[in-house]
């Protein structure tokens, strides 16, 4: 009898039809059925399991699972999964990282330099018909060369963030929960400093951390008060680590210039009065939508999931 896998999304490319080639694959219709309804229905047969980061796998839909061994997230980020409750019941959970590295951190400069230089405002006005000539003082905008970079988590995205700014010869500080070592450091040109120090000198900060209980609200009011008033921010990293309401707020009072925004505090939901402010660039979690990487992603969640039902040990575990 083949093994059954469940694939909570279509994905792009061609590796869902060679794991079709060896394994039951019950892919998921998301415009017919949300991702705990067809847990409900299919996930007890399922041997292994292919997850989005917004499908939550709590310790509860866990348990139903009586016959899975594999999880593989189409994703860096792994918090939608209880993987202590996973590693209980003996199943291997999965990511995808490392091939979203450069792909993220262009997209996170295509928002600095959107929020930066007012593209998105300066495309819906061209766009309506209102764009009447040149002007001296139309959609004046922030300088981005030359300017300081304030980096939050210094992971593999965050130092490819760092390594671009170079060609704008910006000034790179950033805080992390370890120090780079110094070779490195001197090597992307980045100056460690305490998060206060970050948010009181940087024209642009961009978060790049996970998601842990310590970085939950890690930006909110007090940090916000600390920023420049012309200072912008940018969240390509998790939703959860601005306090999205306290943004909103400083937004609304010009504490902060402007943000630019991949991702949300209760994504897909956006926190209403955000979608109002003209100096607010919202992307739809996009940051590592290139074909390529897409592509290579899903190549990565199906060979890892059939590595681990073929009793072989996975590329990419995460615990």
């Amino acid at each position: 009898m083949q093994q059954r896998i469940g694939v909570s999304y279509p994905l792009p490319g061609s590796a869902l039809n060679r794991l079709a080639e060896e394994f039951d694959v019950v892919l998921r219709d998301p415009k017919q059925q949300n991702f705990a309804q067809w847990l409900e229905q299919y996930g007890p047969s399922f041997d292994g399991l292919i997850t989005m980061l917004s499908d939550p796998l709590n310790a509860e839909a866990i348990a139903k699972c009586r016959q899975l061994k594999a999880v593989a997230n189409y994703a860096v980020g792994y918090n939608n999964i209880d993987v202590a409750a996973a590693g209980a019941h003996g199943i291997q959970v999965m990511n995808t990282p490392d091939v979203l590295t450069e792909t993220s951190a262009d997209f996170a400069w295509a928002l600095l330099m959107a929020a930066a230089r007012r593209i998105a405002e300066g495309d819906v006005m061209t766009r309506a018909g209102e764009f009447t000539g040149w002007q001296p003082e139309l959609l004046l905008g922030k300088d981005v060369f030359g300017s300081v970079l304030g980096i939050v988590g210094a992971g593999r995205i965050g130092q490819a963030v760092a390594a671009r700014a170079r060609g704008f010869s910006m000034t790179v500080l950033y805080h992390n929960r370890q120090r780079l070592p110094e070779a490195l450091e001197s090597q992307l040109g980045m100056e460690y400093v305490s998060l206060e120090q970050l948010l009181q000198q940087a024209d642009f900060v961009s978060l790049h951390c996970p998601l842990t209980p310590e970085t939950r609200h890690l930006i909110s009011t007090e940090q916000l008060a600390m920023m420049k008033t012309d200072s912008i921010l940018i969240n390509t990293a998790r939703g959860p680590v601005v306090d999205e309401l306290a943004m909103l707020d400083a937004l609304q009072k010009g504490v902060i210039a402007g943000a630019a925004l991949d991702v949300y505090e209760w994504e897909p939901n956006i926190t209403q009065g955000l979608r109002e402010l003209s100096k607010v660039v919202l992307a739809p979690h996009a940051a590592s939508a290139s074909r390529a990487t897409r592509e290579t992603m899903a190549w990565m969640v199906t060979e890892d999931v059939a590595a681990v039902l073929a009793g072989k040990t996975p590329q990419n575990p995460v615990q």
